[in-house]
């Protein structure tokens, strides 16, 4: 009796266990796998495959990422992404980049990257970054001046934000553990929803009268 309630035990242990393995992301089983972003190939992780043989060489380079971006922007910066969408080579190889330029007094609004790990280098500027920890960590704010040639990690998950606090331009470059790391801005997704949050539940939760909300709403009812 009791070696069976044991064994009981172990499956179930394993039953939970298996989604979360069966949730990771395969290692690719070939050299390349360049994005074919038109194919109709059902494909449960990344794109489906070019054929080798009309891939050429170009999604091994990318030069998108040498020319900066308009910071003439709302929030003063621009983000020049470089995922599978913009460089199909990367296709199932787990990585991907990005460029943000900064004007002076610019930020990257606080967001949130839900499938990656995020490791940058400052190449121009100063910018203060700051990331977020979570509960289990009081909230607590950890940030930083970081400087040209400076690095920065950002935890997967963790919400972060960088601002110029310099008096001239800026920029990082940064690099995801993911080939589609995705995006949660913070204040877009509080005012820019689709369709919108109910105002009610705003008040609530951030403890102000509904036309501060409404205010918001107006701010982001046409995107970033």
């Amino acid at each position: 009796m009791g070696y069976s309630k044991t064994l009981a035990v172990s499956l179930f242990a394993v039953l939970l266990l298996a989604p979360a393995v069966l949730a990771s992301d395969p290692d690719p089983l070939q050299d390349f796998c360049v994005a074919d972003l038109d194919g109709k190939a059902v494909s449960v992780n990344g794109h489906p495959c070019k054929p080798m043989s009309e891939a050429g060489d170009d999604f091994l380079f990318s030069s998108k990422l040498a020319k900066a971006g308009n910071t003439s922007t709302p929030n003063g910066s621009a983000v020049t992404e470089l995922d599978v969408a913009e460089w199909p080579g990367t296709n199932t190889l787990g990585v991907s980049m990005n460029r943000v330029d900064f004007a002076p007094g610019g930020t990257n609004p606080p967001h949130v990257h839900p499938r990656a790990t995020e490791i940058g280098i400052v190449m121009k500027g100063e910018l203060l970054v700051g990331i977020l920890g979570s509960l289990d960590s009081g909230n607590k704010l950890y940030s930083r001046v970081v400087r040209a040639g400076e690095t920065f990690l950002i935890p997967r998950g963790l919400m972060h934000f960088q601002f110029n606090v310099g008096k001239t331009e800026a920029s990082m470059v940064v690099s995801f553990n993911s080939q589609n790391p995705g995006i949660v801005f913070v204040p877009l997704t509080l005012f820019g929803s689709n369709p919108p949050i109910p105002t009610p539940v705003l008040t609530k939760a951030l403890r102000v009268e509904a036309g501060v909300v409404e205010l918001l709403k107006s701010k982001f009812a046409a995107g970033f």
